[in-house]
């Protein structure tokens, strides 16, 4: 049998990675809205792929969606327990551009979810005026990366809870790999950390170009970010006491080396 491998806040050295998941403007068409107050709608994807049973739709869930819209199932991943009737923190994912880096990962370290929103009424006074990318959650995983090929061997708590992620309702379950968050470090994040500048959504921001060490060039809104573990700890500072200013974020300990990796 597998062992869970959780790894405890005492450790040093966990590292990150950003992702990009829910609602755009080419699935299905429109955008979560972030509102003046900073409170923000995480919007799923359409789930496109057959199901055992039966999903949530955009309308069931209570979802401000336009009325052609109001039928479809959703695809509800990452899902955030206490958000949306989800009673657990599950992330999977099919596509070896995301699977693999996330593979990589161990128990203790950080995932960051990052989405487009559209400001309603303006939006908050720091946010793009159309539209921008925002981390609006995160996972601390409670175990390492799970192959669902050797699910078999897991516990069965740990079976339990993937068996819940939107990938294992579907008719031909796909996903490469599947990460479970900790209850006490997983979760929505509100306000959300913008990745865009204040002026273009499609510009990135300090914390992709310095942090991450992207280049922010080219189609930034879909690629993988990483954080090694200088930069994880800087933004895990940041998110604790609230802090979205990406300048403020980058230069919160001066000058510090990352590992490129």
């Amino acid at each position: 049998m597998v062992t869970a491998s959780p790894r405890s806040d005492t450790d040093l050295s966990p590292r990150a990675i950003a992702i990009n998941v829910g609602a755009n403007s080419t699935l299905p068409g429109i955008r979560g809205r972030l509102w003046p107050d900073s409170s923000f709608e995480y919007l799923p994807i359409p789930e496109r792929a057959s199901t055992n049973e039966p999903v949530p739709t955009y309308g069931s869930l209570g979802l401000d969606v336009p009325s052609g819209l109001q039928e479809t199932p959703v695809h509800l991943d990452p899902s955030f327990a206490g958000h949306l009737g989800c009673d657990t923190h599950t992330y999977g994912d099919e596509h070896a551009v995301k699977a693999v880096p996330l593979s990589k990962l161990n128990a203790g370290d950080f995932v960051w979810f990052y989405a487009s929103l559209e400001p309603v009424d303006g939006g908050p006074c720091w946010s793009p005026p159309e539209w921008g990318a925002f981390i609006i959650g995160q996972f601390r995983l409670a175990v390492d990366p799970i192959d669902p090929a050797k699910l078999g061997s897991y516990p069965d708590a740990i079976v339990q809870r993937c068996e819940r992620n939107a990938h294992f309702r579907r008719s031909n379950p796909d996903a490469a790999v599947v990460l479970l968050g900790d209850d006490d470090a997983s979760g929505l994040l509100v306000p959300p950390i913008p990745l865009s500048t204040s002026e273009v959504g499609s510009k990135a921001n300090e914390i992709v170009t310095e942090l991450a060490g992207d280049s922010g060039r080219g189609p930034w809104l879909r690629r993988v970010l990483r954080f090694d573990e200088a930069a994880t700890k800087q933004m895990r500072l940041a998110i604790d006491r609230g802090e979205i200013s990406p300048a403020a974020i980058v230069d919160s300990t001066g000058t510090i080396e990352h590992d490129k990796r």
